[in-house]
């Protein structure tokens, strides 16, 4: 058994095929999901699993060198973001890196997913919970 906090199958083997610069999102619950992309559906119900919850145990598995968002979570979701920033400040200090943070429009955003090599579905049901994670390398 993994010894891991992520025992989810598909999501852990798709984190261990990323190389340096390939991105997974982790999304709401309403986020388009374009069908040639993986998609790794966690939603259970209305918030379940939130979208921090997810962040934090992808996180645990995932060394990130950039993320990005989409700007009108600052104006939208407030509380989401000021979290968000507090843990992305956190995984870089235990990284021991600087994690570079961009934010585009929100349409924009939904282009950029489209590279991505999965996205993570949470059962988020508040807006702009949404969030794009570039691969690092930790050496």
């Amino acid at each position: 058994m993994k010894k891991t906090a992520l025992l989810n199958a598909p999501l852990s083997h798709l984190i261990a095929r990323l190389g340096h610069t390939d991105s997974l999102a982790i999304c709401d619950a309403g986020l388009p999901i374009a069908q040639h992309l993986e998609r790794i559906d966690l939603a259970l119900c209305p918030n379940i699993p939130s979208f921090l919850q997810t962040f934090d145990v992808v996180v645990q598995e995932l060394f990130v060198e950039r993320v990005l968002l989409a700007s009108e979570i600052k104006q939208k979701n407030p509380q989401i973001y000021t979290a968000l920033l507090a843990k992305i400040a956190d995984l870089a200090e235990q990284q021991g890196n600087t994690i570079q943070i961009d934010e585009v429009e929100h349409a924009v955003f939904k282009q950029q997913t489209q590279s991505c090599k999965g996205i993570v579905r949470t059962g988020e049901c508040s807006p702009y919970a949404n969030i794009i994670l570039y691969s690092g390398v930790p050496f």
